[in-house]
């Protein structure tokens, strides 16, 4: 059974994968966005913000990266709800595959088109003067740290992805995400926020998540900022796999 859901999730995912191929600009907008951000934020807004002793590029990176997944995250959800609306999931569903392939195919399709819409925007990045002297290890757990955020997100997508009842609504629920990091310490400090705003910003996953990348990247201890983030991740993980997987199953019965 094993073999089998291997073998039909690597099937589906080539087939994902070659429809991103043939259609690339996918990526290019997942990517115009978080760079059009990281743009503004350091070139316009940049000069009057004073995080610290270093580079606002290197400051504001952690949070233009989860902004970048926040906004691929729409196009799992909008994908999903093609192949339910054009037939292909009807069809799979009278095939001699294992069920579960057809999601874990939509999900990893999220994972490698997020993957390399991070590569762009960190390119970008270094063009505007982005630096780490962080350690293999530092960079490994960023990366794994990135790849955990993106998975949560993906199976969060798969809800509105499996019950909408439009392109609009699939894509729709990634804007609150989009812009939670605002409310963070993705852009500033959260030491400088009034009061309730600030409560806020200090205990939501996003803070504990951009804090964690930036001190790996910056060589600076991580303490326990890291296993809030990674508590947080895997919770909210474990809740969205468990609603998308209850949604699935109602949807093929």
């Amino acid at each position: 059974m094993n073999k089998r859901f291997l073998g039909d999730t690597a099937v589906l995912l080539q087939r994902s994968l070659r429809h991103i191929m043939r259609s690339p600009d996918t990526i290019i907008t997942t990517t115009i966005m978080p760079i059009a951000f990281m743009l503004l934020f350091v070139y316009v807004f940049g000069g009057a913000i004073k995080p610290g002793s270093g580079s606002y590029v290197n400051y504001l990176l952690p949070g233009i990266l989860l902004i970048t997944i926040a906004s691929g995250i729409s196009y799992t959800a909008f994908r999903l709800f093609q192949d339910l609306q054009g037939g292909v999931f009807a069809r799979f569903q009278s095939l001699p595959i294992a069920r579960s392939s057809f999601l874990w195919a939509h999900v990893l399709t999220s994972l490698v088109a997020n993957m390399i819409s991070l590569v762009v925007v960190v390119l970008v990045a270094l063009l505007m003067g982005f630096r780490s002297g962080a350690g293999m290890a530092a960079l490994l757990a960023v990366a794994g740290i990135l790849i955990l955020f993106t998975l949560t997100l993906t199976w969060i997508a798969v809800i509105p992805g499996l019950s909408a009842k439009s392109p609009d609504g699939a894509s729709a629920f990634s804007y609150p995400l989009i812009f939670l990091p605002f409310i963070s310490s993705a852009f500033v400090p959260t030491g400088t926020m009034p009061g309730p705003v600030r409560a806020f910003a200090e205990h939501q996953p996003v803070t504990s998540i951009v804090n964690t990348i930036r001190d790996l990247l910056t060589e600076q201890p991580v303490g326990t900022g890291i296993w809030t983030a990674l508590a947080w991740c895997l919770g909210v993980l474990i809740v969205g796999y468990a609603f998308a997987m209850v949604t699935y199953h109602r949807r093929i019965a």
